[in-house]
């Protein structure tokens, strides 16, 4: 509520053409100033905001954020969300069909320009990442640790932040852990890819008990890919529909510890494949952001 409100008086004594709206913690003063001053308003949705498990058990706090977005979503003209599935629930919502643009990397080359040693990353293990300035509650990350801490095998890099992690830090204090895991905190993005070169396998292991997550799409799947490394997943929709196409990853249908480290098995035969580097080249040259972003261009040379 304080974050609206100076947000609200923020843009009230500043002028701009087009108001951009990210996410619905951001809509309503965005909304307000845009119609004040008669100006464009673009809602950019980067998820099922109404979903999230942060607020499942908040009676009053969801139904805020739903009074909100039902007074605003069927007045919006232009609207993006990051995958269809959330496009086709919100046209089930409110009869407006956001446009779909997924959150893709760009085709930039990248260059392993550190070693293991840099990175303090072992020599004499199997490398699994784990990145994302999302790992938060229900995304599998305890699963994974404790899937960890049961083989000798791998070793476990956690990248980022998360209202989890101080958990996971916790968690690694003890015996079964020690030396399995590494915490690296928020880099930027070609820092923290240099984390993914170096690792062997990557994973994403949302739960399919909420449906913000049912329907996501995270980024860090195409991460991996760029960085030439296979995936493990959790079997959601979205993911699926990757992994069925262009075979780059493996899906899991649980995240019982031997599941996972079953899972981290096979995607490391995966990469050893045949086809495998020819999937991640089809892959990385299909989904990128030059093609993605046309959708955005298009939308924003209609206000010239």
């Amino acid at each position: 509520m304080e974050y609206n409100i100076r947000l609200f008086f923020f843009l009230l004594y500043r002028r701009f053409d087009i108001y951009h709206s990210n996410d619905l913690d951001t809509l309503l003063p965005m909304w307000l100033t845009a119609f004040t001053f008669k100006k464009k308003l673009v809602y950019d949705s980067h998820e099922y905001f109404l979903g999230v498990p942060e607020i499942q058990n908040r009676y009053f706090v969801k139904k805020v954020w739903s009074s909100i977005e039902c007074f605003i979503f069927p007045k919006l003209k232009y609207v993006f969300t990051v995958n269809k599935s959330i496009s086709d629930l919100y046209f089930k919502d409110y009869k407006v069909r956001p446009l779909v643009i997924r959150n893709l990397p760009n085709k930039s080359i990248l260059i392993k320009v550190k070693t293991k040693k840099d990175l303090g990353l072992p020599n004499d293990k199997k490398l699994v990442i784990l990145q994302g300035s999302g790992i938060n509650v229900d995304r599998g990350a305890e699963e994974l640790l404790e899937a960890i801490s049961i083989q000798d095998d791998f070793f476990l890099s956690i990248v980022g932040k998360g209202d989890v992690v101080d958990k996971l830090k916790k968690r690694c204090t003890q015996s079964d852990l020690v030396n399995k895991v590494l915490f690296v905190p928020t880099l930027p993005y070609s820092q923290m890819m240099q984390f993914t070169l170096n690792s062997d396998v990557g994973v994403s292991l949302d739960k399919n008990n909420n449906i913000n997550y049912q329907f996501s799409l995270p980024n860090k799947i195409f991460d991996y890919t760029k960085a030439e490394i296979p995936f493990v997943s959790t079997n959601l929709l979205e993911i699926r529909k990757i992994t069925e196409e262009f075979h780059t990853g493996v899906l899991i249908s649980n995240l019982n510890p031997e599941s996972i480290i079953e899972g981290l098995n096979k995607a490391i035969a995966l990469k050893k494949s045949k086809n495998f580097t020819s999937n991640i080249a089809k892959m990385n040259t299909t989904l990128h952001w030059e093609s993605e972003s046309i959708s955005l261009i298009k939308t924003y040379k209609k206000f010239k």
